[in-house]
């Protein structure tokens, strides 16, 4: 019997089920040399976000991936992948160094969003998500985003304003949670599925609209040639955005953000 479509909520569960690959799966599949890096230089080593300096295909490269743990213990030291302020300021200091060198920025995105505690908004939470996505925005080196797991409000968005942004098939993003969009329309988060269809939170509809380029298919997820071929492909998309001049490329990201949500046929109001 022929399976009919995928559920988005079903995709969510996919997104966030235990043993999906992590951040550091692919740091350590795609990269050689990797050299971690710590510290926003004002408060302290956010261990939610995992970011430093590495080869691909022997290219010096800066990769910053937001990290939930594997184990029990590893998620806690983690913070289940919620970053604090200093997570974006460290995020954003690597993204700073790498623009110094000439080096291209890799993000990979898998976050529920950013820990939303009394400590984090003391520290100034929103600001940091808020100059991390200015600063990318703004960045005069090739930039490349992967959302790998759930693609959680401002918290993924930080580190989502790059040049080509790519979606793991089973990787969702949207503003909100299906839980928490449905207790607050519905008073009920019961109700997550149908919220999650509503959200149009899935890659195909994120493609759809335009908020991505591609979608990154999951059959061999977590196997040698799956992250070969990855490998491979951001190369190639490095290769391509590193020919283009610095001010075309910042001007091509702006314009690619700043024509989210325009109609494409014109015509009068």
């Amino acid at each position: 019997m022929a399976k009919g479509p995928v559920k988005a909520y079903d995709r969510v569960k996919s997104a966030r089920q235990n043993g999906r690959p992590t951040g550091v799966d692919y740091i350590e599949h795609m990269f050689t040399d990797f050299i971690e890096l710590h510290g926003d230089r004002a408060y302290a080593d956010d261990k939610a976000i995992v970011g430093g300096i590495a080869l691909l295909d022997s290219r010096p490269v800066t990769v910053i991936a937001i990290e939930k743990g594997r184990t029990s213990k590893e998620r806690v030291a983690h913070n289940f992948g919620a970053p604090h302020p200093e997570g974006y300021r460290k995020a954003l200091r690597l993204m700073r160094q790498a623009e110094k060198f000439g080096r291209p920025v890799i993000c990979l995105v898998d976050t529920s969003g950013a820990y939303c505690g009394i400590g984090a908004e003391e520290r100034g939470e929103g600001q940091a998500i808020a100059e991390c996505i200015t600063g990318m925005m703004a960045l005069k080196t090739p930039a490349i985003s992967i959302l790998i797991g759930e693609g959680g409000s401002g918290g993924a968005l930080a580190l989502a304003v790059a040049d080509r942004v790519w979606m793991l098939e089973n990787a969702v993003y949207s503003v909100i949670s299906p839980e928490g969009c449905a207790s607050i329309l519905w008073k009920d988060a019961s109700k997550a599925e149908e919220a999650a269809e509503s959200l149009k939170l899935t890659a195909q509809d994120a493609l759809a609209l335009g908020v991505i380029e591609d979608i990154i298919p999951e059959q061999e997820l977590g196997k040698d040639t799956f992250y070969d071929k990855l490998r491979v492909k951001i190369s190639r998309e490095l290769r391509e955005l590193s020919s283009l001049e610095i001010q075309e490329l910042s001007r091509r990201r702006f314009e690619r953000f700043r024509n989210l949500g325009v109609p494409e046929t014109g015509g009068d109001a």
